[in-house]
């Protein structure tokens, strides 16, 4: 080994010297660069994990969202198909109802009138038998009174007088 240190030249007062300065050099660079720049990069490498972890719980959050909003429209066309039927019903059975009251007043009205028909029918066959008796009397009284007056006939007055009464 000495061989090689003759052939090199090495002198050991400079070779621990310029290794004392190396280990300073790199405590020094491990220290305040090194160090520094290795949490910088860990920091950093948290914050990126972070973000991901933030984004794929971002990913998890939106999807539900959509599947929430999917549902709340699906229920929302049912709600709305349920409200339409029901309008739809109550329209049929409001139809239905102003149809009864309909031919229900119809038929009353009908009824009405076949009553006041009827007692202006009866009124007038009243009116009317009531004229023709008047008109039989008169008409037979002048007969009458042209038979008496031709005959004298007491008797003809009489059943006449009879059969009227």
């Amino acid at each position: 080994m000495e061989e090689i240190i003759k052939t090199f030249h090495i002198d050991w007062k400079l070779l621990i010297a310029q290794a004392v300065n190396f280990a300073i050099v790199v405590f020094a660079l491990y220290k305040f660069a090194y160090k520094p720049l290795l949490k910088t990069m860990n920091e950093r490498t948290a914050k990126i994990e972070q973000g991901l972890k933030d984004a794929e719980l971002s990913q998890e959050k939106l999807a539900e969202a959509e599947t929430r909003k999917k549902e709340e429209i699906i229920k929302a066309k049912k709600e709305a198909k349920k409200i339409i039927e029901e309008a739809m019903e109550q329209a049929n059975e409001n139809q239905e109802k102003i149809v009864a009251n309909a031919k229900e007043r119809a038929e009353k009205v009908t009824v009405e009138a076949k009553e006041q028909i009827q007692q202006e029918k009866e009124k007038m066959l009243l009116e009317v038998r009531q004229e023709i008796g008047e008109l039989v009397l008169l008409t037979t009284e002048k007969i009458i009174d042209e038979k008496i007056k031709k005959d004298g006939d007491q008797e003809i007055i009489a059943n006449s007088i009879k059969a009227l009464s």
